[in-house]
């Protein structure tokens, strides 16, 4: 078993996108537990991938190939946990973005990745998209929880605009807002009116959990 989670880090590690497909349709057929896989195979790559960078070791090609591997295995994973998910009568959605003007994701793919591994209907907006946008989204899909993420103190602003956009829209008390990001703060939640922060994937998800009990 430890050999398949090694082996499933090193396809996100190494940007190898179809060896991390062939990987996750392995563990399904063999029904492994979703979120062990994630937490023991799939997201350490991607979090080593994510230190090399910062070390200087990775440059950003090898970080999205990175990424896109997490992507392609994650893709396998969400649709499996759809199809076996019970219906408990209503059913929760995050929605997950990084803000406009930034188009680091990798942050956002290890939240989403490991939301979606905790058995929530996740809703994956994207990097760099406008504010009115994510507004529009959060209109249309009605989420519970949105999160923000900003990996440039440049674009933190954003996170401050999208809620005073949903204010104005009065959307606000529909939907809990969570930030984070390398250079967020939880002061800094606090400050532009933030239901909560989370700084690691870990705690976004017990976060999220909180939010919605």
């Amino acid at each position: 078993m430890s050999l398949l989670f090694e082996a499933m880090k090193e396809s996100v590690l190494l940007g190898e996108e179809e060896e991390a497909k062939k990987l996750a349709l392995e563990a399904l057929a063999e029904g492994l537990n979703v979120e062990e896989v994630m937490e023991k195979g799939f997201l350490k790559g991607i979090r080593q991938a994510g230190d090399l960078y910062e070390e200087g070791e990775y440059f950003l090609p090898e970080l999205v190939c990175s990424a896109d591997a997490m992507k392609e295995a994650l893709a396998i994973l969400d649709s499996a946990l759809k199809e076996r998910k019970v219906e408990k009568g209503t059913e929760k959605k995050v929605m997950m973005v990084t803000v406009n003007g930034d188009v680091h994701d990798i942050g956002k793919t290890i939240v989403g990745a490991m939301l979606t591994a905790n058995g929530m209907n996740l809703i994956d907006l994207g990097a760099d998209i406008p504010n009115e946008e994510v507004v529009e989204a959060v209109l249309r899909e009605k989420p519970d929880v949105l999160g923000l993420s900003a990996l440039l103190t440049s674009t933190m602003e954003e996170q401050g605009k999208i809620i005073k956009m949903l204010e104005e829209r009065n959307l606000r008390d529909k939907v809990k807002v969570i930030v984070g990001g390398a250079p967020v703060t939880e002061s800094w939640a606090k400050t532009i009116g933030a239901d909560g922060y989370a700084d690691s994937a870990v705690t976004a998800v017990n976060l999220v959990r909180d939010l919605f009990n």
